[in-house]
């Protein structure tokens, strides 16, 4: 029995890497931190933030309509899960001048849900 309890704080504690994403635990993530700001799905809107439907290998800066600073149109960042992972820790580091106001997202299995769950929308905001 300890054995098993042994291995499963190993799992536990393993890489970012190794973490299973969850679309479902995402959508809370996504509730909870990013819907003051911004909208995803089929009936989207533009709040404070642009909607985040077709995200996956968008280059930032680009939706349509949305008043971008120069700074995120001019980052040169697609978005992938990588190049989320890395802003979405620290967006005013990472994107000097933006104009996103959010402290970040530190937490490894956090991060990885929202994107699984932001991913499986596309640019028309249905899901994949």
């Amino acid at each position: 029995m300890r054995i098993w309890v042994i291995a499963g704080m190993l799992l536990a504690g393993s890489s970012g890497a190794a973490l299973a994403q969850d679309a479902a635990a995402g959508e809370q993530v996504f509730r909870r931190l990013c819907s003051p700001c911004h909208d995803v799905g089929p009936e989207a809107k533009t709040k404070l933030g642009p909607p985040l439907n077709g995200i996956e290998g968008r280059k930032a800066g680009t939706f349509e309509g949305f008043n971008y600073s120069e700074s995120n149109k001019s980052s040169g960042i697609v978005w992938s899960a990588e190049s989320f992972d890395k802003y979405i820790r620290a967006p005013m580091q990472e994107m000097p001048g933006t104009r996103m106001a959010f402290v970040g997202i530190k937490n490894e299995k956090d991060i990885t849900d929202l994107w699984a769950y932001l991913k499986q929308f596309g640019p028309d905001g249905a899901k994949k």
